[in-house]
């Protein structure tokens, strides 16, 4: 008598759902860490109820000893408008203001001001409180 099963179980486990998980689990890590682009300066910012997360372009950064930085690079206040004119050719105009809490606002309003008359959208850099 002939006993065996006309319907073999196949005991191999597939492996490709499992590499399409992981590869669209490293698509989105790739994808969501360009969002967040931190400021290689230090700067004490200050804090707000409300911070949301804007795609920087191009960033202004002031420190407190009042020296500004566009995307961390170094640059006079007599340059800045010709930098930042620079910086904003060809790109979408968001720019990001991370400057120091102890910074009067003067130096503040001067940038902001820079920045909307060559039409770029302004977003001031917060930590939550």
């Amino acid at each position: 008598m002939d006993l065996k099963s006309k319907h073999k179980v196949n005991a191999a486990f597939s492996m490709s759902s499992m590499t399409d998980v992981i590869f669209l689990l490293l698509i989105f890590f790739m994808l969501t860490s360009s969002f967040i682009t931190p400021s290689g300066l230090r700067v004490n910012l200050p804090s707000s109820k409300s911070s949301t997360i804007v795609l920087q372009k191009v960033t202004v950064t002031i420190t407190k000893d009042l020296k500004y930085y566009v995307n961390d690079k170094p640059t006079s206040r007599r340059n800045f408008e010709n930098t930042l004119k620079r910086e904003l050719e060809g790109q979408e105009g968001i720019v990001v203001l991370h400057i120091d809490k102890s910074v009067p606002t003067e130096h503040l309003v001067r940038v902001a001001g820079i920045a909307k008359a060559l039409r770029a959208t302004v977003s001031i850099a917060t930590k939550p409180s």
